[in-house]
C-alpha cells in the first residue's frame, strides 16, 4: 500500500478493503455450509446451493409434519368407522359386521405392538387411540344388537366401567403408548355418577358419587404414575369436586341437613388432596375452609330467624380464620392454617358488603333535604328492610381486625368501627338527638384517632430490611410464600391510621352537619363541637393532617358567623360583611400559628363574603375596602407581603371604583387617578432603591393609566377644560421627563401633548383647508419633500443624535 497518501484517502482505501474482506469471508462461510450439506445429506436428497450470504430455513421440522399426519390419519379412520357403524349398519348381516368390527379393532389394537418393537412410537400412538375409539364403537354396537333393552345410563356406567379396566391394562400392556391410561383415567369418571342416575339417586347421591370418584381420582395422584395421568386425574377431580360443592351449596340453602354432609365430604376431600398437590395447598384448603362454614352455618340458619342468616355465617367464618392465631401448635399444617384464614376472612368481607348499605344511609341519607332549613322535620331514612343485624356484622369484624393485629388489622378495625357508629342510628332507628350524637361521637372518635401522638409527623420511618429466609418444606409443603430479592419498605401504620380517621372524622362531620340542619339549635351546637374538635387536631396534630384539619376548623367558624347571621334575620349583603370576621381571625391568628390551609380557607371565605355583598353596591364598597384592610394587615408579615400588599391595593381600588361609581361619577380620571399615584409613588421607591432600573418599569404603567383614558375622552369631549388640564399635566410630565432624563415621561408626556395640542388645532387647520386653492396642498407637499430632500443627510444626522439621546435615558 502507498504511504505517500494524504491520510484522508489512505482511510479511504484501508475501510474499502476491509469492506471487500468481510464480504469475501460471508461468501466462503456460505460455500462451505453447502458444501457441508451435499457431503451429509441423505441419499436421494437433492443439495440446492443457497443464496449468496443467506441460508435455507425450514418452516416445519420433520417431527412436526410426522405427527400432523399421523393425526389426520387416525381422525379420518375413526370418522369413517363411526360412519361405517352408525350409517352402513344396515347393510350388512349381524355376523358380518361384528365380524368386521372385531376384527378391525383387534387389528387397531395389535398392531402398535409391532410398530412400537419398530421404533415407530408415533405411528403406534395414532393407531392405538384408532383402537380405542373402535371399542367405544364396539359398546355401541353391542347394545344394539344384544342388549337393545337395556337402559342407557345404566348399559353407559356398566361399559364405562369396562372400558376404563380394558383401557387401562392396555396401557399396562403396552407402555410405549401415553394415550390410553389417560383415556381410562377419564372412562373411569363415569361409572358411579350415571350409575346413581340410572338408580334414581337424587341430586345429593349423583353428588355423593362424584365424591367418591373424585376420591379415587386423589388416589392416583399420589402414585408415581406419568404426568399425563396426574393431569388428567387432577383435572377430573377438580371438575368433579366442583360439581359436588355446587350441588351441596345449593342444597345447604334449601335442606341444609342434606346438603351439610356432602359440604363436609368436599372439604375432606380437599384437605387429603392438599397432601398430593403441595403447591395448590393452600388454594385447597382456601375450597375446604368456605365448604366448612357453610356446612357448619346452613343448619344453624335455617334454626334461626331469617335476620340472623349473615351473622351466623359470619360467625363460622371467624372462627375458622381463628385457626390461623395458634401458629405454635403445629396441629394444622401451615399452608391449611392461611388457607383457612383466607376463608374465614372472604365470608366475614361478603359479610361486611351485605351490611354497608345501612352505613352508607346514616352517612348519606342527611343530604336528603327535602323539607327546608330549620323546619324542625326531619326525613325518614330510605333503606329496603335492611335488619338491625348489620350493626352486629360490623362489631364482629370490628373485633375480629382488632384481634388480626398489625397495621391493616388495626386499619380494619378503625374503618369497621366507624362504620358500625354510622350505621347504628339507621340500623336502630334511634331518635334525631341521639343520631346526631353518634355521629358527633364517631367524629371525635375518628378525629382522636388523627390526633394521637405517633401520627405521621412524630412517625420515624424503620430502617429497610433485607429479605426473609425461606423456610423448610414440611410434609405439607409448610410454606408457599413467595421470597422477595430487595429491601421492604414498611407502610407507616401511623401515617394510614392518621389519614383514614381524618378521612372518617371529616365524612362524619359533614353528615351530622346535614343532619343538624334540620333544627336550628342544633346546628349551633354541632358547628360549635365541630370547631372544637378540628382545632383541637389542628393544634395535636402535624404534617398534612394539621393543615387539613386548620382548614376544615375555619370553616367551622365561617359556619357558625354564617348561622348567627341568619338566625339574627341579616340580609345576605350584611351577612357578607359579618363574615368578613373569619378571614381577619385567620389573619390575627397567623401572627402566631402558621397555617397554610387556614389562611387560604380563610381566604376562600373572604370571597364568599364579597360575592354575598354584591346585590348591594354600596356595601360591596365597604366590604372591598375591609378586604383591604384585612390584606394590609397581612402584608405586614415579612413572608406575605409581596402577595398581600398587591392584594390590598387592589381591594382599596376595586372599592373606590364601586363607590365612584355608586356615587354616579363618569369621570375617567376619577377612576385613573387613584391608581396613577401610587403606582408613580412605588416606581419612585423602586428606582430610589435600584437606579438601573428602567422608568417604563417604573413609571410608564402609572401614566399610561391615566393618560390614555383621558387622551380618549378628550376627544369626544367639545369643552376646553379637560383638553386644557390634560395638557398642562402632558406639559409638566414631559418637562420633568427632560429634566430628569426620563424616557418614559419625556414620551408619554410628549406624545399626549401632541395629541391634545392636534386635538385642538384640528378644527382650525380643517377650515384653513377648505378656504384655500385646491393646488395649493399638493404645491405644499412637493415643497416639503423637496426641501426635506435637500436637507435629507443632515436632517437623518439629527434624528439619529436625537434617538441616541432618547436610548441614554432611563
Amino acid at each position: 500500500m502507498d504511504m505517500n497518501l494524504p491520510p484522508v484517502e489512505e482511510l479511504r482505501r484501508v475501510d474499502a478493503e476491509l469492506a471487500r474482506l468481510d464480504a469475501r469471508r460471508v461468501e466462503l462461510l456460505a460455500r462451505r455450509a453447502w458444501l457441508l450439506g451435499v457431503l451429509y445429506a441423505p441419499a436421494g436428497r437433492p443439495a440446492v446451493p443457497p443464496f449468496p450470504g443467506v441460508a435455507p430455513r425450514p418452516e416445519t421440522s420433520p417431527r412436526g409434519a410426522q405427527n400432523v399426519l399421523l393425526t389426520l390419519g387416525g381422525t379420518l379412520l375413526a370418522v369413517a368407522a363411526l360412519a361405517f357403524t352408525l350409517v352402513s349398519w344396515g347393510s350388512m348381516g349381524i355376523a358380518g359386521r361384528s365380524a368386521v368390527l372385531l376384527a378391525v379393532t383387534s387389528a387397531a389394537l395389535a398392531a402398535p405392538a409391532v410398530l412400537l418393537r419398530r421404533g415407530l412410537g408415533s405411528t403406534a400412538e395414532a393407531v392405538g387411540a384408532l383402537g380405542l375409539v373402535l371399542t367405544v364403537l364396539d359398546a355401541y354396537a353391542l347394545h344394539r344388537v344384544a342388549l337393545p333393552g337395556t337402559d342407557g345410563l345404566g348399559y353407559t356406567a356398566v361399559a364405562s366401567a369396562v372400558l376404563a379396566g380394558v383401557w387401562g391394562g392396555y396401557g399396562g400392556l403396552l407402555r410405549g403408548l401415553r394415550l390410553p391410561l389417560p383415556a381410562a383415567v377419564v372412562a373411569a369418571q363415569l361409572p358411579l355418577p350415571l350409575g346413581a342416575l340410572a338408580a334414581g339417586g337424587g341430586p345429593a347421591v349423583v353428588a355423593w358419587a362424584a365424591v367418591l370418584t373424585a376420591a379415587a381420582d386423589v388416589l392416583v395422584l399420589g402414585r408415581p404414575l406419568r404426568g399425563e395421568v396426574r393431569i388428567t386425574a387432577g383435572v377430573s377431580a377438580g371438575v368433579l369436586t366442583a360439581w359436588a360443592l355446587l350441588t351441596g351449596a345449593g342444597l345447604s340453602l334449601t335442606d341444609p341437613w342434606t346438603g351439610a354432609p356432602l359440604l363436609l365430604g368436599c372439604a375432606a376431600l380437599c384437605l387429603y388432596a392438599a397432601r398430593a398437590a403441595r403447591p395448590a395447598a393452600w388454594a385447597l384448603a382456601l375450597v375446604a375452609g368456605l365448604a366448612l362454614v357453610a356446612a357448619v352455618a346452613g343448619p344453624v340458619r335455617a334454626a334461626l330467624p331469617p335476620e340472623w342468616a349473615v351473622p351466623v355465617y359470619v360467625v363460622c367464618g371467624l372462627a375458622l380464620a381463628a385457626l390461623w392465631r395458634p401458629v405454635r401448635a403445629g396441629w394444622i399444617p401451615e399452608a391449611v392454617r392461611g388457607g383457612f384464614g383466607l376463608a374465614g376472612g372472604v365470608v366475614a368481607a361478603l359479610g361486611v358488603l351485605w351490611a354497608l348499605p345501612p352505613v352508607l344511609v346514616g352517612l348519606l341519607g342527611p343530604a336528603d333535604r327535602s323539607a327546608g332549613l330549620w323546619s324542625g322535620s326531619h326525613a325518614a331514612p330510605v333503606l329496603a328492610d335492611y335488619p338491625a343485624t348489620a350493626a352486629l356484622v360490623l362489631l364482629l369484624g370490628a373485633v375480629a381486625a382488632a384481634t388480626a393485629g398489625g397495621p391493616w388489622g388495626r386499619w380494619g378495625a378503625v374503618a369497621l368501627g366507624w362504620s358500625l357508629l354510622m350505621a347504628l342510628p339507621v340500623a336502630l332507628e334511634l331518635p334525631y338527638a341521639a343520631g346526631i350524637a353518634v355521629r358527633l361521637v364517631a367524629t371525635a372518635a375518628a378525629l382522636g384517632l388523627a390526633a394521637r401522638p405517633g401520627g405521621p409527623a412524630h412517625e420515624r420511618p424503620e430502617p429497610a430490611r433485607g429479605p426473609a429466609p425461606a423456610r423448610p418444606e414440611g410434609a405439607w409443603g409448610a410454606s408457599w410464600t413467595p421470597v422477595t430479592a430487595g429491601p421492604v419498605v414498611p407502610v407507616a401504620p401511623g401515617a394510614l391510621l392518621a389519614w383514614t380517621g381524618l378521612a372518617a372524622g371529616t365524612a362524619s362531620a359533614v353528615s351530622a352537619l346535614l343532619l343538624a340542619l334540620d333544627v336550628r339549635a342544633a346546628t349551633f351546637g354541632v358547628l360549635g363541637v365541630l370547631l372544637a374538635l378540628f382545632t383541637a387536631v389542628a393544634v395535636l396534630g402535624g404534617g398534612a393532617v394539621r393543615e387539613t384539619a386548620a382548614g376544615a376548623a375555619v370553616l367551622a367558624a365561617a359556619g357558625l358567623v354564617g348561622a348567627g347571621a341568619a338566625a339574627a334575620g341579616l340580609p345576605a349583603a350584611t351577612a357578607g360583611l359579618v363574615l368578613l370576621l373569619v378571614p381577619a381571625g385567620t389573619a390575627a391568628l397567623a401572627v402566631r400559628v402558621r397555617s397554610v390551609a387556614a389562611e387560604a380557607t380563610g381566604v376562600a371565605v373572604g370571597a364568599l363574603a364579597l360575592a354575598l355583598t354584591v346585590p348591594r353596591p354600596a356595601v360591596l364598597a365597604l366590604a372591598l375596602a375591609l378586604g383591604g384592610v384585612i390584606a394590609a394587615a397581612t402584608a405586614l408579615r415579612a413572608e406575605r407581603r409581596r402577595a398581600a400588599s398587591w392584594t390590598a391595593g387592589a381591594l382599596f381600588l376595586a372599592a373606590a371604583w364601586v363607590r365612584l361609581a355608586v356615587w354616579g361619577v363618569t369621570v375617567p380620571e376619577a377612576y385613573t387617578l387613584p391608581v396613577t399615584v401610587p403606582a408613580l409613588v412605588v416606581g419612585l421607591l423602586r428606582r430610589r432603591r435600584d437606579p438601573a432600573a428602567s422608568s417604563w418599569a417604573a413609571y410608564g404603567p402609572g401614566l399610561a393609566v391615566t393618560l390614555v383614558p383621558s387622551l380618549a375622552a378628550v376627544w369626544s369631549d367639545p369643552h376646553w377644560a379637560r383638553p386644557l388640564l390634560l395638557g398642562t399635566g402632558a406639559l409638566a410630565v414631559t418637562l420633568l421627563g427632560a429634566r430628569f432624563r426620563l424616557q418614559a415621561p419625556l414620551v408619554l408626556g410628549g406624545t399626549a401633548l401632541v395629541l391634545v395640542a392636534a386635538h385642538e388645532l384640528a378644527p382650525y387647520v380643517v377650515q384653513l383647508v377648505g378656504a384655500l386653492p385646491r393646488w395649493l396642498p399638493p404645491a405644499a407637499a412637493g415643497l416639503l419633500l423637496l426641501a426635506v430632500g435637500a436637507t435629507y443627510e443632515r436632517r437623518l444626522r439629527e434624528a439619529r443624535a436625537l434617538r441616541e439621546r432618547l436610548a441614554r435615558m432611563r
